[in-house]
């Protein structure tokens, strides 16, 4: 089947969807309300900043749980299959057994999910995804803005707050990480200016 046959498909069930796009091989598509959709390719900047995040993630989160790129979620949205693809996740091993040996999706919601605006992509289309995000279960969603330097933290409990420079990034559900915006823009080696997203 080709990309924009399994696109035009609608109302697919999570079996289906995931039995489809199994045979699309290394196109990356998300189920949102009963359809296929296609997930944006990444830039360059796009790239670095998810190693930047990957490598300070995973420098605090030894033995704690997964810190993991573009693994597809289970989840639902307003009673639906959802299988959102996020560009990075993290999820503790409170939630989600060190022993899981599944080539799946990440069966439960995770504690933090990153998404990172891309070209095509505005704040707003995130903000409402976050939202979705929150309502089934993840607890913190990140959206890294390229453009404004800055990550906003979504709450399920309290409005949202952007960071930017050098302000540390702390939360209670990702205890011992602080970090800041600058420190993940200068380990992703992105200009101060001029970002070509």
């Amino acid at each position: 089947m080709n990309s924009a046959t399994l696109q035009a498909r609608s109302n697919l069930n999570i079996e289906e969807f995931f039995s489809l796009v199994e045979a699309e091989g290394d196109v990356t598509y998300e189920l949102i309300k009963g359809q296929a959709v296609r997930k944006m390719s990444p830039k360059f900047f796009h790239y670095r900043l998810t190693k930047a995040l990957l490598n300070l993630l995973e420098l605090w989160c030894q033995q704690r749980g997964e810190v993991a790129i573009e693994w597809a979620i289970r989840l639902t949205q307003q009673d639906r299959d959802w299988v959102p693809v996020p560009d990075l996740l993290y999820i503790s091993y409170e939630r989600f057994p060190a022993d899981w040996m599944q080539d799946d999706a990440c069966p439960v919601a995770p504690e933090l999910v990153i998404e990172i605006i891309s070209p095509g992509q505005t704040f707003g289309q995130l903000v409402s995804k976050a939202r979705d995000y929150l309502d089934a279960g993840v607890l913190r969603v990140w959206i890294v803005d390229s453009k404004a330097r800055s990550i906003t933290v979504f709450y399920p409990d309290s409005a949202p707050q952007t960071y930017r420079g050098g302000t540390p990034l702390t939360d209670s559900i990702l205890e011992g990480l602080e970090i800041t915006v600058e420190q993940v823009f200068q380990l992703a080696r992105i200009p101060d200016e001029g970002s070509l997203f």
